[in-house]
């Protein structure tokens, strides 16, 4: 009995002293840094997580946002409340539901409008924001300002960037354009970078993938006549080439992991902005000349560039002209 004690007391033992080196090594090992991730910006609210909002107003916004992701179900050609847009939905532009960091997301819009744009040459409401998308981006007609549904998108739109102090933009926000090129932007590169990674989900003509129901788009159109008119923000190459350096292929690339080289972003926004989409008049916008960005691709001009160059680039040059 005595030699099988002393047997368990030398196990025992020797379970100690092994357990003991481990913890030993573990404590005096190089310490070792855990990678950060990469930070995104603006963080959107949530839904689920806001107890804060009842009654009538959650009913307002929650319909605000159906909307905003499936706008041609209840306002495209065949839309159940009124046929007065394109069948893209707001969501193929602001992903997301307008929430997503570097998406084209709704994150300043409460906190910065009412605000003059120089592009109307006027102070500009939420309601005129959304109209403009509504006749722009959807290439359609707005709605009166006392509809429910146009209620509902401004509600839903003010509730995303409820939290975000007054006058302020916070990082992520909006779009981002990449770093200029020294040389102009290339349709011709473009075309080899869209056949590359975005004929699968945008068709060989751009006409975009229909949906089951046929009401709307799962991938939207980037050219021809149910695409953005050539009023759309997207048609500035600055606004393309950044919405899809940071958000395209659609859940593959981020503003921190991009899948484009900025390069690539800019050539294919010159050749996705080459081709025929629907027209808009715009012989009210930009009333004063002199404000316009440097990448308006329509004139006149004040600082004495070609409209092929305000429309491709080189854009630093006109940046560094107007400096003077």
């Amino acid at each position: 009995m005595a030699k099988q004690n002393w047997i368990l007391i030398a196990i025992l033992v020797g379970l100690f002293l092994l357990i003991f080196k481990e913890i030993s090594e573990a404590v005096n090992a190089p310490k070792k840094t855990i990678p950060e991730i990469p930070s995104e910006g603006w963080t959107a609210p949530s839904l689920y997580l806001d107890r804060e909002l009842e009654g009538e107003k959650r009913e307002l916004v929650i319909y605000g946002e159906e909307l905003i992701a499936n706008t041609a179900r209840y306002l495209g050609p065949n839309g159940s409340v009124a046929a007065v847009t394109n069948g893209m939905n707001c969501q193929n532009c602001h992903l997301n539901g307008g929430r997503k960091t570097w998406g084209n997301n709704y994150g300043a819009v409460a906190s910065t409008y009412p605000k003059f744009r120089d592009r109307s040459g006027s102070t500009e409401t939420i309601y005129k924001r959304v109209s403009d998308c509504m006749e722009r981006s959807l290439n359609g007609k707005t709605l009166d300002s006392t509809t429910r549904e146009m209620k509902a998108m401004m509600a839903y739109i003010e509730w995303v960037g409820h939290a975000v102090p007054k006058d302020s933009v916070p990082e992520g926000s909006g779009i981002k354009p990449p770093k200029y090129l020294d040389r102009a932007a290339s349709p011709v590169k473009g075309q080899e970078v869209y056949a590359a990674k975005c004929v699968s989900c945008h068709g060989a003509n751009g006409e975009g993938v229909l949906a089951a129901d046929g009401l709307a788009y799962t991938y939207p159109p980037l050219w021809g006549p149910n695409s953005y008119n050539s009023g759309a923000g997207l048609f500035r190459l600055s606004r393309f080439a950044g919405y899809v350096r940071d958000n395209m292929p659609l859940n593959q690339a981020s503003h921190s992991a991009p899948s484009l080289s900025d390069a690539d972003a800019w050539d294919v926004a010159a050749f996705v902005n080459s081709r025929p989409r629907p027209s808009k008049d715009l012989s009210g916008d930009w009333p004063n000349i002199a404000k316009k960005p440097v990448d308006h691709p329509f004139g006149p001009y004040a600082d004495g560039f070609s409209e092929e160059q305000h429309k491709f680039g080189p854009f630093q040059p006109i940046i560094d002209a107007r400096k003077k």
